[in-house]
């Protein structure tokens, strides 16, 4: 808030004593100075809530507001993020669509490719250990076990269990390309009951 500006909101005989040099001139000053901070967040507010424009603590603290919390929890609160913040800004931006997907192949290998950068991960599900998924992590995200361990440990069923392994002859994968966030699909109408 401008100093002339607080200046209305005072009283009338308030209003004719501030006079340049007054000592009501010079707390009006600091006061404008004070409010500078606060009004500069309040004007871009929006942007503490977008994943690609927050601060890097606010993403930390976004990721638990669509339930990727699991993937930056640390023992300490000065420990460093398990990944680049990047990364941690496309998990937030897709989110919604992650959380759509929670529980299939498709959903943990999305998270995983999102978490880590590097795609080829295989989902499998033997045929003689029913309710078991072992994931074959690609040898380029081998250095990444510790997130991959606590990504799949969240986002697969809670009646499946499940193994890590890296694969040493793992065909040649690339980066992951971030796709778009995509809106949430909407479940299709169901048909109308028939009067009887």
């Amino acid at each position: 808030m401008r100093r002339p500006a607080i200046e209305r909101l005072l009283p009338a005989a308030y209003q004719r004593a501030c006079v340049p040099g007054s000592v009501l001139w010079a707390l009006l000053d600091v006061m404008e100075a004070l409010h500078a901070p606060d009004e500069a967040v309040l004007a871009d507010v929006d942007a503490l809530f977008a994943p690609y424009r927050a601060p890097d603590g606010m993403v930390a603290y976004l990721a638990g507001w669509v339930a990727m919390d699991h993937v930056v929890a640390a023992p300490r609160r000065d420990a460093p993020l398990p990944l680049p913040s990047s990364r941690l800004r496309d998990l937030v931006a897709h989110g919604a669509a992650l959380a759509t997907w929670r529980g299939t192949p498709d959903g943990l290998r999305t998270a995983l490719e999102l978490a880590t950068g590097v795609t080829g991960f295989v989902l499998d599900e033997p045929t003689d250990r029913p309710f078991h998924l072992v994931v074959r992590v690609p040898p380029t995200a081998a250095d990444q076990l510790a997130l991959v361990s606590r990504i799949v440990a969240a986002e697969k069923p809670a009646a499946v269990t499940a193994e890590v392994t890296v694969v040493a002859d793992a065909p040649a994968v690339g980066r992951a390309s971030v796709p778009s966030p995509s809106p949430v699909p909407t479940p299709p109408d169901p048909a109308p009951k028939e009067p009887s």
